[in-house]
């Protein structure tokens, strides 16, 4: 029933489903492959030796070096201009430089033009298979890495993976390049199996048949691909056994898999097996390690105590018409922790995202921590120590609670994929300290044992908590909180007034967005009062609840005392 080349093409196809897998990981969508393979593939056959010259093998790894080569480096050029473009914009790009690859290959005479070129047949099975493990390997060593949890964040949620110090750009080109490289394989591979090569043999058809294999297969567990590959590639095959002769039942069944797929199980087949979770930390293990929470991770110095950490000159943001903050002077120093009060409308979230980066302000100058906001990259705001929570909570919603965590400590610990890749007992050790270090974030805002949790399935204040342990796990010498207490009651109001106070005592600056303005009085240094966008009051919780501006404006007509 299944014969030799059965399986050289399940390989095969895993090998190609693997170049969609690599950006599929970090949520970018390309179906620019097939140009990629179709490239390396001729390029190979043309620039390798004759396996009669030297041998088979050794052409064969000659050819998958140049064909490697020739995909990573077509990425980076097609990359650099594209990487800017997300979901369906980016599919289009990529496929229509994968189409012109496929007309240029045909008209160029070197290639053979439409009727291809004759390759001679190296590949044998276990060749496929040894090459298709190797690549499976990659994959499986980078996922539990700083840089694979680095693609989980950005495909979870890109502007909070910016904000935990993620380099997106930086890190979608490098799955870009990766996705080259293995697609340049896949060609290469091709060629000296099929030995005829031809330009159809890489057209839109390909382009979707390893689009599909990767998601049916599932795009999230890094033997998804192979899956798929055997799922799909079982069809015909099965087909032949019964009798059934239908060319058409194989794409048929494929489209509709996908279908049925995107609808109703998102993370492919792979999700249907029981997913391994990190090895949970217990108190125990946490008390047992006394360096666990930041021993061996990179540490940062705090501003001391008057130090400049925010400096806010006529700074203003207008959207048209329309001024979401106008002439706001700001002067905030090491240890304060000020609370950032008014209205909705009043423009508070506008100007902590000019602080952190993610808004540029139109008008006036910025510093925070020696940088200019809107001037830097959003990852090095946050690399030089500022780090926050979000009004809507931005968590990664298929990641555990733990890994979370671990991915707001990206710019405390240390690289570790290329280590693991070469079971360096190094890579372990900066792994586990990144993990106490999680769980102890966890333990301090009050998800001790929820570690192996998934985000979605935690409550609403659980959720915000979480979010605020991420925050925290960066070390952060600016701690910005976009209304933590929202949905939570008295008592966790209070607890959070308490977490808050603690980590002023360590040292950390915060700024405090919130409604609830008894937590406010209570938790706050200093408070700043925002109505239209402008400052209206500033001044000690005394001052403002005894202020009639604020009173007018925010408080209401009730007494200042019976406000607080």
């Amino acid at each position: 029933m299944f014969t030799e080349s059965t399986f050289v093409f399940i390989a095969l196809g895993a090998i190609f489903a693997y170049s969609f897998y690599a950006v599929l990981v970090a949520g970018q969508l390309s179906l620019g492959q097939a140009g990629f393979a179709s490239l390396a593939a001729f390029t190979a056959a043309t620039l390798a030796p004759s396996p009669k010259d030297v041998g088979d093998l050794p052409a064969l790894l000659i050819a998958i070096v140049i064909g490697m080569s020739v995909g990573a480096l077509t990425a980076v050029i097609l990359g650099l201009p594209t990487m800017r473009l997300r979901g369906v914009f980016l599919a289009i790009a990529t496929l229509a430089f994968a189409e012109a690859v496929r007309i240029l290959i045909i008209n160029m005479g070197w290639t053979g033009g439409a009727q291809g070129m004759s390759v001679p047949k190296v590949v044998e099975p276990w060749m496929a298979w040894v090459i298709l493990a190797l690549v499976a390997y990659w994959f499986w060593r980078q996922a539990p890495s700083r840089y694979g949890r680095a693609l989980e964040a950005i495909r979870e949620d890109e502007l909070a993976a910016r904000a935990m110090g993620i380099d997106v750009g930086g890190h979608r080109l490098s799955a870009f390049v990766s996705a080259g490289a293995i697609a340049g394989l896949y060609g290469v591979l091709w060629a000296y199996y099929v030995r005829l090569l031809a330009p159809e043999d890489f057209g839109f058809t390909k382009a979707i048949d390893g689009l599909v294999t990767a998601v049916v297969g599932g795009s999230t567990t890094f033997f998804g691909p192979l899956l798929g590959s055997v799922f799909l590639e079982m069809i015909p095959e099965v087909q032949r056994a019964i009798g059934i002769e239908a060319g058409w039942i194989r794409p048929f069944l494929a489209g509709l898999l996908m279908l049925l797929v995107i609808l109703f199980l998102p993370g492919g087949l792979a999700s249907l097996l029981p997913r391994r979770t990190l090895r949970l930390v217990s108190g125990t293990a946490i008390d047992a390690d006394p360096e666990g929470a930041l021993g061996g991770l990179a540490q940062r110095i705090h501003p001391a105590q008057g130090e400049t950490v925010v400096d806010l000159v006529g700074l203003g943001k207008d959207y048209g018409g329309v001024h979401a903050n106008k002439d706001i002077d700001l002067h905030i120093t090491g240890g304060e922790v000020i609370g950032l009060i008014g209205p909705n409308g009043a423009g508070k979230t506008t100007l902590v995202n000019m602080i952190s980066g993610l808004s540029k302000p139109t008008s006036g100058t910025a510093e925070v921590l020696g940088l200019r906001p809107g001037k830097a990259a959003v990852h090095k705001v946050a690399a030089a120590g500022v780090s926050r929570t979000f009004q809507h909570s931005k968590l990664f919603a298929r990641l555990s609670a733990l890994e979370n965590v671990m991915v707001g400590g990206h710019l405390v610990g240390k690289p570790t994929f290329l280590r693991r890749l070469l079971w360096l007992p190094s890579a372990r050790r900066d792994e586990r300290r990144l993990v106490l270090h999680a769980a102890r974030c966890l333990e301090r805002v009050g998800l001790a044992g929820k570690e192996s949790t998934a985000a979605s399935a935690l409550s609403y204040g659980d959720q915000r908590r979480l979010e605020i342990a991420r925050a925290l796990a960066s070390d952060p010498s600016l701690l910005i909180l976009d209304e933590p207490a929202a949905g939570m009651n008295h008592v966790e109001a209070d607890a959070l007034s308490a977490l808050i106070g603690s980590l002023a005592q360590d040292g950390l600056t915060i700024l405090l967005i919130e409604h609830n303005v008894g937590m406010v009085m209570k938790t706050c240094s200093r408070i700043v009062v925002l109505n239209f966008g402008e400052v209206i009051a500033t001044g000690t919780p005394d001052e403002i609840a005894n202020n009639p501006a604020v009173v007018e404006a925010y408080l209401g007509s009730a007494e200042p005392e019976d406000a607080s």
